[in-house]
């Protein structure tokens, strides 16, 4: 499809765009594309430090005499009048301003769902970045949005987004999928020589993985014996559970095992790795949604970062063709996998708010419901009186492990893992249990009604399949 088309702008003007968590990695992405698209304004920008935000701001060519730091709203009014982009600290002054969207990236479920709420209820657009906010309040944001005629949605340039997007684009196409997921964030690089295996910045020994590189007759088991050879190395980032607790709500696809199978994989195999049991692979059921750890050796394309499908093949010498052309096909023939090794986070997210202000068209799904739950588990024991902090790149939840739960294996009284993050504990929680609502003694009131409410409002389809048609 031809873009350039479909968000022809002649005669409607720039879209304006207001940004929270102005000053992260994400929204600097954004910020730097911005300049380079006429279609799109950033008019209000808030972070807590606003000297860091505008030095950032300068170094991306941003002109300073554009820039007002307000206090108050009436600054923020008087910058919208004078063309000039308000830079806030406090998130309840960005609606002082003129825009027709929010882009919310804080990654803080609290005060990114009151920004949220505020701009639907301001009849303004919402495209969520902060999945944190997302897994706990997105239904009931979704529902809001929907009865005053507004689009709230997930970003393009954030996995959950791009992978909505491939399946929506195979369902389209009346392929039969078996599986779609992600990679984790961060490639396997094996070095054969060493036989080491590098994750970002750690290398550990990998004895006897370069033998493993081939799948072989029984792939479970080649895969737990590669899985046993980088077992120094972490599995399970707090933000994949996410994420896919996100797209499991737009899509409605299930995790397979409340962990995800996490297997190591080279992309070749993921066709061969994502189909039933009965046929070698690793799936108990259809329909799931998963997380793989990319294997790859040095100077190997990387996969971090990127989505896959993987589907039914149907015709035979239809694939067979494509196998021809570089197509990832199992041994078997009867799957195959497509892919998109990549996202560029906010460099992409432009396509998501012309869509939604000039066409009113969400790049998530059109109807969101509760097919799965993060949730959390205790690692250990947890006394009354614990401090359930977040932090860290991948927004941990303090002596908590993450899982997705489908919504049939749900407790009604689950307590999402973000409604859980920065409160204490009102009772103990044994090892391996699950964290409750009733566990939380100060949990926010404003989100626990948002997931309430949501869950009550836009329940699991009947099937997953009912969802997707």
């Amino acid at each position: 499809m031809n873009l350039h088309h479909l968000f022809a702008t002649a005669d409607v003007g720039a879209v304006r765009y207001a940004l929270s968590g102005a000053g992260g990695g994400f929204a600097r992405t954004l910020l730097a594309q911005t300049l380079r698209i006429p279609a799109l304004e950033p008019t209000a920008l808030c972070d807590r430090d606003l000297p860091r935000l505008r030095a950032m701001l300068g170094e991306l060519g941003y002109d300073s005499d554009r820039l007002a730091d307000c206090a108050n709203a009436a600054e923020v009014e008087r910058a919208a009048r004078d063309g000039r982009i308000a830079l806030v600290a406090d998130g309840g002054l960005l609606g002082a301003a003129g825009w027709d969207i929010l882009v919310e990236a804080t990654g803080s479920p609290v005060h990114g769902y009151a920004m949220a709420r505020e701009a639907l209820l301001a009849g303004r657009h919402v495209a969520m970045v902060s999945k944190e906010v997302d897994s706990v309040a997105g239904l009931h944001l979704a529902e809001l949005a929907a009865r005053s005629g507004l689009v709230y949605t997930t970003a393009d340039g954030d996995q959950p987004a791009n992978l909505i997007g491939l399946v929506t684009w195979a369902e389209l196409l009346g392929l039969d999928i078996v599986a779609i997921g992600k990679s984790s964030e961060y490639d396997l690089v094996l070095d054969p020589e060493r036989g080491t295996v590098t994750q970002l910045d750690t290398t550990v020994e990998a004895p006897g993985l370069d033998a493993l590189l081939d799948l072989g007759d029984d792939v479970p088991e080649t895969l737990a014996a590669r899985a046993r050879t980088v077992s120094a190395l972490p599995v399970g980032a707090t933000a994949d559970y996410c994420e896919m607790a996100v797209v499991a709500t737009n899509t409605g696809f299930e995790p397979d095992t409340e962990l995800l199978h996490y297997p190591v994989a080279r992309i070749a195999e993921l066709a061969d790795i994502y189909r039933p049991r009965e046929d070698g692979g690793v799936l108990h059921r259809t329909g799931a949604v998963d997380v793989f750890s990319a294997l790859r050796l040095p100077g190997e394309a990387s996969f971090a970062g990127g989505v896959f499908v993987v589907v039914r093949t149907g015709d035979p010498e239809t694939w067979e063709t494509l196998r021809g052309k570089g197509h990832v096909v199992s041994r078997d023939g009867k799957y195959a996998a497509v892919y998109l090794p990549y996202h560029l986070m906010g460099v992409e997210t432009p396509v998501s708010l012309l869509s939604a202000v000039l066409h009113k068209r969400p790049s998530g799904g059109a109807d969101p419901r509760g097919h799965a739950v993060l949730a959390g588990r205790a690692r250990h024991d947890l006394p009354a009186g614990t401090v359930l902090d977040m932090g860290g790149h991948h927004h941990d939840v303090t002596g908590v492990q993450a899982v997705l739960l489908r919504d049939e294996d749900t407790p009604a009284d689950i307590a999402p893992l973000y409604l859980a993050a920065h409160t204490t504990l009102a009772r103990p929680v044994a090892a391996g249990e699950l964290i409750r609502l009733g566990d939380l003694a100060d949990a926010d009131d404003e989100l626990r009604h948002a997931w309430t409410t949501g869950r009550a409002a836009r329940p699991a389809a009947t099937t997953a399949a009912a969802v997707r048609s």
